[in-house]
């Protein structure tokens, strides 16, 4: 993807009615009422301290951002069997704890590239849980193609700040589409990272965009989201080829707790940190 901090500029600028239109505020799932039908997206715990967002597409894969996999610290991947799958995580307890058994990022995906606005592209991971998840409050979002600029959305996310309990976000838009990736008005912090972007088409919200990054263009706080079409097809032909084996020796139960965030500079004038 090349110059898309200029490109997201000219966007936002012939765009005002979008960014002048405020996003919904975010709204913390704290009961079972108010996190019903969203048990699906959980708290990734990786490694000694690090904070993700994941969300289930199958009853035993989990979708979540690529550069999640990696030690912010070393630059290796994080190893499957240190990232524990946490769903519907809300005040201390989860829907279900698993782990992880596999782990495949986008090849296209370079977290120490230097170019930080092309890696949001590829900016992809899918994990193999130990275990699946069966469980009727427990389901799977179907996936998306892309949604049109000017769509509105959804985000459900955890964060730094709010690492206990989920928070939705209802409606936030679509502000430019861009060489595969999309520049949206959500609001996301660190942790958010991997967060599920929906659409919801007939009651039923189905994701459209993992959360890679936010950003701040022209002082207008922005999140940027992967696409998803080709590069989750080919995520899920690596699982399907075997590429990425990891074989537990036993389950997780109860992961311990943990938070996290990490953040890079980009180039160009804009603020490009991993939320």
């Amino acid at each position: 993807m090349k110059k898309l901090i200029a490109l997201m500029v000219v966007a936002l600028g012939l765009a005002s009615p979008l960014v002048a239109s405020d996003p919904s505020p975010l709204r913390t799932l704290m009961t079972s009422d108010e996190s019903r039908g969203w048990e699906g997206v959980g708290r990734l715990n990786i490694g000694a301290g690090g904070l993700c967002t994941g969300a289930l597409i199958a009853d035993n894969l989990v979708l979540t951002a690529g550069h999640c996999m990696f030690d912010k610290t070393t630059r290796e991947r994080v190893r499957p069997e240190d990232i524990q799958f946490l769903a519907g995580w809300r005040n201390g307890r989860a829907s279900a704890y698993r782990g992880v058994r596999r782990a495949v990022v986008h090849p296209g995906f370079e977290f120490a590239g230097n170019d930080k606005a092309a890696r949001v592209v590829n900016d992809l991971a899918v994990l193999e849980l130990d275990q699946p998840i069966r469980k009727n409050s427990v389901r799977p979002f179907a996936v998306h193609s892309r949604p049109r600029k000017g769509a509105e959305v959804g985000v459900v996310s955890y964060a730094r700040d709010r690492a206990d309990s989920p928070a939705l976000q209802e409606m936030c838009k679509v502000l430019a589409r861009q060489s595969g990736a999309l520049v949206m008005s959500c609001s996301v912090d660190f942790g958010s990272s991997g967060a599920p972007v929906f659409v919801v088409q007939d009651g039923t919200p189905a994701i459209v965009s993992v959360i890679s990054a936010k950003a701040m263009v022209r002082d207008i706080p922005v999140s940027l989201g992967t696409n998803l079409e080709t590069p989750l097809a080919e995520l899920l032909k690596m699982l399907a080829d075997g590429d990425g084996v990891f074989t537990r020796s036993q389950t997780v139960s109860r992961p311990p707790v943990s938070t996290f965030g990490t953040g890079a500079a980009g180039p160009g004038g804009a603020k490009f940190l991993r939320p």
